[in-house]
């Protein structure tokens, strides 16, 4: 695990965007993977099938477009960008920021997952070890996900989602915010609608996310 302060030349220039940076923050994982450009793939943890089959889908081809996936491994569809990027062809990277500390892994279940992306990709929490999961902690790590991400995409949200609070930091902090439309009157795509009818970008595939990013594909 490495340990990085604001001062290291490591630490992601990103992250100083926010009030309050993260300092130190614990890494498990290849740390030139930090200059990699890096797009959010986030939603409900109460994902319906629909909805864990696009955020594979845009996990998977945004990542082949040379990006690196990051979430927050939690339960539905984090967990299914995951996934998806660490197992799609070739080599791919993701990266999950932590609400506890980077020696507990929650939720339990994903603990094999945690372990992939330690060896493909990057593990990242701001927490000491030892912490374990509290409900605060949460809406801070999505501070982080905003902060690194060029951009933000939103697959499916319902009306109080925490997913809205990332999209809303990542707006405040002038990264592009993408959200995929539902049926309309499907409670777990009212937070996606929620942010359209704000200025997020709609969009239903992936390509469109690139269309409005622009980064180095070969950055790494």
């Amino acid at each position: 695990m490495h340990t990085l302060f604001r001062k290291d030349a490591n630490y992601p220039p990103r992250l100083n965007d926010l009030f309050d940076p993260p300092s130190p923050l614990y890494i498990c994982g290849n740390l030139d993977l930090l200059k990699m450009p890096m797009i959010a793939v986030i939603g409900s943890r109460q994902a319906s099938a629909n909805g864990l089959r696009n955020a594979a889908l845009f996990a998977n081809q945004l990542a082949q477009s040379g990006a690196l996936i990051i979430s927050g491994l939690a339960r539905g569809i984090d967990g299914a960008a995951h996934r998806a990027t660490i197992n799609a062809p070739g080599k791919h990277f993701t990266a999950a920021v932590c609400g506890t500390g980077l020696d507990t892994v929650y939720p339990k279940e994903h603990r094999e997952l945690a372990a992939n992306i330690c060896q493909r990709g990057l593990l990242i929490s701001e927490l000491d070890p030892g912490v374990g999961p509290k409900p605060f902690h949460f809406p801070r790590r999505n501070r982080i996900i905003a902060a690194l991400a060029l951009g933000v995409v939103v697959i499916e949200a319902a009306e109080h989602s925490g997913s809205l609070i990332t999209a809303r930091i990542a707006a405040d902090l002038g990264r592009e915010v993408f959200a995929l439309p539902g049926p309309a009157h499907d409670p777990l795509y009212a937070g996606c609608h929620q942010l359209i009818q704000q200025g997020a970008k709609l969009v239903c595939k992936p390509k469109e996310v690139l269309e409005e990013l622009i980064f180095d594909k070969n950055s790494i």
